[in-house]
């Protein structure tokens, strides 16, 4: 998001140095390496730049917001691992009435923690007598 930003702050300032499009894109591209925007975007922020748009920051889009990983869900998650962290994502998800995928996010993204492999599946590593995984 941060290099976007820079780059079409440089488009923005290319466009006031009167330089064209086909003129722009190569100076991006030494700058930003593999980061660099598509040709495509570049065209069409030079774009919108020449015909007078001032602002870098993205339109707000249309649609349905994400509410699902929104901070209230992440309280209750945390707060449900905090009385059992033994709890799988699908009893967390029945539970709290949240899709398996976003409570794997929660957990994983915004708490920072990480599942383990379940008891059985490590059983199924390990032999009688063995101290490590093969």
């Amino acid at each position: 998001m941060q290099h976007s930003l820079e780059q079409r702050m440089a488009i923005k300032f290319c466009v006031k140095l009167k330089k064209s499009a086909a003129e722009t894109i190569p100076m991006l591209k030494k700058a930003f390496g593999v980061d660099c925007l598509s040709d495509r975007q570049i065209f069409r922020w030079h774009k919108a730049f020449a015909e007078g748009r001032e602002n870098v920051n993205d339109e707000n889009r249309a649609g349905r917001p994400s509410t699902s990983s929104s901070d209230d869900n992440v309280k209750r998650v945390r707060d449900l691992l905090n009385t059992d962290r033994r709890l799988s994502v699908r009893l967390i998800s029945e539970t709290l009435d949240i899709t398996k995928t976003i409570v794997h996010e929660i957990v994983l993204e915004s708490l920072g923690m990480r599942k383990g492999l379940c008891l059985y599946h490590v059983g199924s590593y390990l032999k009688f007598g063995d101290n490590k995984v093969n």
